[in-house]
């Protein structure tokens, strides 16, 4: 891909899928404008769906907002945290449109972060069969990677987002102003998202972000706002070429094997999704030297990089007593999968991924190398 330089503008970036299209709204002050959700499907009643993390802070500015959208208005507020990603909570929403009578024509909308969105969108493609929903995603992570693309699901416990279905949203609207109140952890956790578009699709992208990481890290809102934007034009190139993860669209995965594997063995929540993530792309770029598609040079200079971000780069021990069988285990347990062989989002060069398998007594020593020692 050709990278583009920083857009003071921002303004929206589109997703070409036919019928299925839809823009992404990108810019501050958004949340609050009624103009932000006009033309949406018309119906008599929205669902809001956020947490108890995210309902204080933004809730009631997305209810003004959507007033002169909705006669009617519902709410409903989850638990916050990767471990409530279940069917217990997804019922919850459920609760919410059946007992206020919601019909197929309610539009809902995310409000938060990733496990908002992946849960919200999920109800949404299940109840009366589908309806409309809008992801209005307020964490870095979801900005940039989760709120785009159609992708919802939840965990179970042996694997993450195994259970779920491709649903795509009618809008997204990414108000950088949300970023402001991200935790220190939470902005982390979506940077290694951000990261991980360079080593797959864009290495002039990834010297922008190594020149301006400390601006990121430092919520400079020029350089976020072209970290979501840029993001978002990479993640909307690949879905409009494979909306359905049939080829190119497993390379957005970089890193998630491992990081999957980390979330599931720790037990959700222990580690953000994006700091699995963070770790896990060290860890596949090591696998991919092993591999002999990239120098050492390249693993350090993408570990330099995530350290940065203030992201763990050594793996933590699954099992005491059979560390690599766990993680092996685990990663079976993956959507890229076939017949139990593990497959793995490469590097075969840099700005360019593949997806490929590989022996397992490489993989034991990426693992063992990469481990924390107690």
């Amino acid at each position: 891909m050709t990278s583009q330089t920083p857009d003071s503008s921002l303004g929206q970036v589109h997703i070409d899928l036919g019928d299925r299209s839809y823009s992404i709204a990108i810019g501050p002050g958004l949340l609050d404008a009624p103009a932000t959700y006009a033309h949406l499907p018309v119906a008599t009643s929205a669902l809001i769906v956020t947490n108890d993390t995210v309902a204080p802070l933004y809730a009631d500015r997305l209810t003004r907002a959507l007033e002169s959208h909705y006669p009617r208005i519902h709410l409903v507020s989850l638990p916050d945290g990767e471990s409530h990603k279940t069917w217990e909570t997804l019922n919850l929403i459920f609760d919410a449109l059946l007992t206020h009578g919601c019909d197929r024509k309610t539009v809902m909308f995310a409000l938060g972060g990733g496990v908002v969105g992946d849960m919200t969108g999920f109800a949404a493609a299940s109840y009366m069969r589908g309806v409309p929903f809008v992801q209005v995603p307020t964490t870095l992570l979801a900005q940039v990677d989760s709120s785009v693309g159609g992708k919802t699901a939840i965990n179970h416990p042996l694997g993450k987002n195994m259970i779920g279905a491709f649903y795509q949203p009618q809008r997204v609207v990414c108000d950088l102003d949300t970023l402001k109140t991200l935790p220190p952890r939470e902005l982390s956790a979506g940077l290694a998202e951000v990261i991980k578009y360079g080593p797959i699709a864009d290495m002039a992208f990834y010297d922008w972000i190594e020149s301006r990481m400390d601006a990121l890290v430092a919520r400079d809102p020029e350089a976020l706002g072209h970290a979501v934007r840029r993001s978002c034009e990479i993640k909307a190139w690949v879905v409009g070429q494979d909306e359905r993860e049939g080829g190119l669209r497993a390379i957005l995965n970089f890193g998630h094997t491992f990081g999957h594997a980390i979330e599931a063995g720790m037990g959700y929540g222990q580690w953000l999704h994006g700091e699995a993530v963070g770790c896990g792309m060290v860890m596949a770029a090591r696998l991919s030297a092993a591999l002999g598609l990239v120098d050492q040079a390249f693993v350090e200079r993408l570990t330099a990089l995530v350290r940065r971000a203030g992201l763990p780069t050594e793996a933590p021990v699954l099992d005491a007593k059979d560390n690599v069988g766990r993680y092996l285990a685990l990663m079976r347990v993956d959507k890229k999968a076939e017949a139990g062989e593990i497959k793995f989002v490469v590097i075969d060069r840099p700005g360019h991924a593949r997806v490929q398998s590989a022996p397992d007594d490489l993989v034991a020593r990426v693992i063992n190398t990469s481990v924390r020692l107690p």
